[in-house]
């Protein structure tokens, strides 16, 4: 996911979709503890998007803040 796609979305649909990649994450963790997690890079993608919509929910919030 592109941050410019991130920018484009609203703040509700941002922290659901927070919501959904921290579930993942979480199962991908659990699938790396019992060694059936297919594609290790997976985690790292899911860990930037945090990042990306984690970014962009405090740039929205610091500019309504102004």
């Amino acid at each position: 996911m592109k941050a410019q796609e991130i920018r484009t979305k609203s703040v509700e649909d941002l922290n659901s979709e927070l919501k959904d990649l921290k579930a993942e994450l979480f199962n991908l963790r659990f699938q790396l503890a019992i060694n059936q997690l297919e594609n290790p890079m997976r985690i790292k993608a899911v860990k930037k998007d945090i990042a990306r919509i984690k970014t962009v929910l405090r740039e929205t919030e610091i500019r309504e803040g102004a």
